[in-house]
């Protein structure tokens, strides 16, 4: 939707703050938590732009105000408080920083080598035990490369050789020491699942052991399900025993040896995910074993966030939408190998058609997730080819506010709203132009990139042929 805002529309000036969240289960207790702390700015105003705000709408001629870390408005001709720095960016778009769902920046660096390759715990067909924060190494100069594309969060996963990976873990893609410092505060964990091709190749065709079929791949969910099913049940808050009459006997308390037993960081993991305190994103390729997962999720009782590169998510899109599962895309690869050999480059375009759709273009790649914006824009082209016509506000949804709602930091980030984070690029044009360059990169309202610049440009010790710097 194309709209030029009008006078007292979108001014309101107030703070959101971070929802409190209820207390979490045992299963999800962080025993790492966030040290993240926004860097403290002054107020920035980003004046007369074409802004997408990520929720649909386009506004022409209007400004863009961060203050105290967070958006505090956006309308046309704001004021500026005392002390702001003013930013014209007339003939510019202003977008929501992007956000990349399917990255493996530090567990796999970019450039990398094998002494860095800590994406794929490949041990045991399920290592839901292992969190992919524990192999992030700050330091991957991919992070830097990521910025200049504009992407300010993103969520780093284990590799997809295991039926089930671990955890993912949501980052603010801000330079820092440790993983602590740059991990999204709040947000909930990923749990990282595969099907198909990877764990019966890995397994059954490189190990000789269970799985080495398709059949095999949903035997070996169910078992884990089963037993994070049964842990739940040990777990579970004992009713207080009955009082017993005189003539009753003692009571000798859980007989049955039922009260939880020995802590399972595997079955923590699982049943955080069947409580739905873990959100679950599964790598799946063919429609056939999507509809598989989606029964899979109803028989244990967790709920599927999204599927990841789904090339033949098309097949079964209006079952996604209705399902509230995202679909996070590529936009055109394709068969690399037999499952994704039925992908067509309208994929994406047609999982955005149905009513509550949640398609999402991802990356997968150190490279792509520099360029996700162009990625984007090949979508736009491949369905104007086929008669779909994308405006550039529903095509930002894809990269910000459909990202972050299959995250679940929705409330927080993806969207040029008050109150939420300010996470924000300026464009030298259209984000969806072949020569387009994200100019100005903004984390939680301070610069954190110029293109003109090079101070406000991070830059890796590990770079190949850098120059060393005093």
């Amino acid at each position: 939707m194309r709209t030029r805002l009008t006078a007292g529309l979108g001014l309101a000036l107030f703070s959101l703050a971070a929802p409190s969240a209820p207390a979490a289960s045992r299963f999800v207790q962080d025993p790492y938590p966030s040290t993240y702390a926004p860097i403290a700015s002054a107020p920035v105003l980003i004046r007369n732009a074409t802004v997408l705000t990520g929720t649909g709408v386009r506004l022409e001629q209007t400004d863009v105000l961060l203050r105290d870390g967070r958006i505090a408005a956006v309308g046309p001709a704001l004021a500026a408080p005392a002390g702001a720095r003013e930013v014209d960016a007339s003939g510019k778009w202003v977008t929501p920083g992007i956000i990349d769902v399917h990255s493996h920046l530090g567990v796999y660096p970019s450039p990398g080598v094998s002494a860095h390759s800590d994406g794929n715990e490949m041990t045991a067909p399920v290592t839901a035990n292992v969190w992919a924060e524990h192999s992030v190494w700050p330091q991957d100069p991919g992070f830097a490369a990521a910025l200049a594309g504009g992407v300010t969060s993103m969520q780093v996963l284990p590799g997809s050789a295991n039926l089930v990976g671990g955890r993912g873990v949501t980052l603010k893609n801000l330079p820092a020491t440790t993983y602590q410092a740059m991990k999204f505060p709040g947000a909930p964990w990923g749990l990282k699942m595969a099907c198909g091709e990877n764990p019966k190749r890995v397994y059954g065709g490189g190990k000789g052991i269970a799985p080495g079929t398709r059949m095999g791949n949903v035997a070996g969910y169910r078992a884990a399900f089963i037993d994070a099913s049964e842990y739940l049940a040990k777990n579970a808050p004992k009713a207080p025993p009955k009082k017993k009459r005189w003539f009753g006997g003692q009571d000798k308390g859980d007989s049955a040896g039922d009260a939880g037993g020995k802590r399972d960081l595997k079955l923590d993991t699982l049943a955080g995910a069947i409580q739905g305190d873990i959100r679950v994103h599964i790598h799946c390729y063919r429609a056939d074993e999507m509809a598989t997962m989606l029964d899979l999720s109803k028989e244990f009782g967790f709920k599927i966030a999204a599927f990841h590169h789904a090339v033949e998510a098309y097949k079964l899109a209006d079952r996604l939408a209705a399902e509230g599962v995202c679909g996070a895309l590529w936009a055109d690869w394709w068969g690399f190998k037999m499952e994704a050999f039925d992908g067509i480059q309208d994929n994406i375009a047609l999982v955005d058609r149905p009513a509550n759709s949640c398609a999402i273009v991802h990356s997968d790649s150190p490279e792509g997730i520099q360029r996700l914006n162009q990625e984007a824009a090949k979508v736009i082209a491949n369905a104007r080819r086929a008669g779909i016509q994308i405006a550039p506000e529903r095509a930002m949804m894809w990269l910000t506010y459909n990202a972050a709602r299959s995250l679940g930091v929705e409330k927080q980030t993806g969207s040029l709203e008050a109150g939420k984070m300010g996470d924000v690029v300026v464009w030298n044009g259209s984000p969806f132009s072949s020569y387009a360059q994200a100019e100005q990169v903004y984390i939680d309202g301070h610069q954190v990139f110029d293109r003109r610049d090079t101070r406000r440009q991070p830059l890796s010790d590990f770079m190949l042929g850098q120059e060393a710097r005093p």
